[in-house]
């Protein structure tokens, strides 16, 4: 237990799929580096739509993603990323469910809006006559060629469904959908079903894939996406003046949560203490956050709570950072009025700068780097950042990452529809730095 008799949670297991490596160390290798995974779109042909380029995952191995290929069947191609980095985080731990303990397992992930692959929509013109009017009767035609797994596939708890069954997880389980908010709200649901006592160990994280046609179109109706075709690795630029929509990103992030006692006892490394969780909904804009940064503030200042720390204990924020013209102010107004007099001490960089934006999976992915950071005494770079907007006055990691002692990080993923999600984590040995 903490000092205000909470259970005290150990990150000790961490796993990453994502556009600059498809594991937790070659992606935190690249974004020390400040390494982009931008490029041209190359899952489909792009060439229609006003943004062409984006950060997808690139060599990955399908095939043998997650420890059961016959469950590849039923998983889209965001689940297959959640079962690769879902595996490496338990490995990475060096535990899991078995038949004594599965019913103490938990999981809890962020799943994204898109639940259906692209390719599987087609199917929807099977459905109607040459004239284009739907036709009922041929969905139980024996030349429907229709394939009913997608049925299933397109539900959307079906990445909690194939993880569960993947890894043997019988106890708590959700699945959150919070928009960009969503990696983040899982892991703090996690961290609730843990101090209730609902379970001992949990499997938290997040995935998504909006790379598809309909994502693609989607944010651009909305003006949300660079169209910097021409210059993918520079298109997103987080606090940039210049900054003109993010760049779409796919991925998945998974943290393995236990009790802390637990974790000491078995002598498991321990990257960093999930100590608090916020949240809170804007209501401002469905698309945008409050100008003054009035929902980040508040899902900002009870994580700092229920961790039960200052905001004087803070030395790195992994803020949302999206290169949107109004999150970036808006997250920065947050972040000056909860540091105030300490604002120039803060480190901050939104990761990406490199990485894009992961959607559902951003806040899991996020997480994870900032266990990353307090490990090795890293602030990762704020790349691509050249003319600062001055409405962006913080404390940004400009030009190379920073070495530096961070007692506590805080991640900050804040959604579309005003969800706001703030976590904060605890170096296992913080003192002074």
């Amino acid at each position: 237990m903490n000092g205000e008799g909470k259970r005290r949670i150990a990150v000790t297991g961490i796993g990453l799929v994502t556009p600059v490596g498809n594991d937790r160390e070659s992606t935190w290798s690249a974004l020390q580096k400040g390494k982009s995974g931008g490029a041209q779109i190359e899952n489909f042909d792009a060439t229609g739509f006003s943004t062409t380029i984006g950060a997808e995952v690139k060599d990955f191995d399908r095939e043998n993603a997650g420890p059961c290929r016959k469950l590849l069947k039923g998983a889209s191609r965001a689940h297959a990323y959640a079962l690769a980095a879902a595996e490496e985080a338990l490995k990475d731990a060096g535990i899991a469910p078995n038949e004594s303990d599965s019913h103490r397992w938990g999981l809890a992930v962020g799943a994204g809006m898109m639940s259906v692959d692209y390719d599987d929509l087609k199917v929807v013109e099977d459905y109607a006559t040459e004239e284009g009017q739907f036709c009922p009767d041929r969905l139980l035609s024996d030349d429907f060629p229709a394939d009913p797994i997608n049925f299933c596939r397109w539900q959307s708890n079906a990445g909690l469904t194939v993880l569960a069954k993947a890894f043997g997880i019988r106890g708590y389980a959700t699945s959150v959908h919070t928009a960009c908010a969503s990696g983040g709200q899982a892991i703090g649901s996690a961290l609730k079903a843990l101090r209730r006592g609902q379970c001992d160990k949990v499997l938290a994280g997040g995935f998504d894939s909006m790379l598809n046609p309909i994502g693609i179109s989607g944010f651009c109706l909305l003006g949300a996406l660079s169209t910097d075709n021409d210059n993918p690795t520079g298109a997103s630029r987080p606090f940039d003046e210049t900054r003109n929509g993010f760049l779409l990103g796919e991925g998945a992030g998974f943290l393995v949560l236990e009790d802390w006692s637990n974790a000491t006892d078995r002598g498991a490394t321990i990257y960093a203490e999930l100590g608090g969780d916020g949240n809170s909904l804007s209501c401002y804009r469905i698309t945008d956050s409050p100008p003054d940064g009035d929902g980040p503030i508040q899902a900002i200042e009870q994580a700092l709570k229920d961790a039960g720390i200052t905001a004087e204990d803070i030395d790195y924020v992994n803020a949302h950072g999206t290169s949107t013209q109004m999150n970036d102010r808006s997250e920065c107004a947050a972040i000056r009025k909860v540091f105030e007099s300490r604002i120039d001490e803060v480190n901050v960089s939104s990761t990406k700068s490199c990485m894009g934006h992961l959607i559902a999976a951003a806040g899991a992915v996020e997480a994870a780097v900032c266990c990353l950071a307090i490990r090795d005494s890293v602030a990762p770079v704020n790349a691509n950042l050249q003319h600062r907007d001055p409405e962006c006055d913080v404390n940004l990691v400009v030009n190379e990452s920073k070495s530096v002692k961070i007692r506590a990080a805080l991640s900050n993923s804040l959604g579309f529809g005003g969800s706001n999600s703030s976590l904060v984590f605890l170096n296992p040995e913080r003192g002074e730095k």
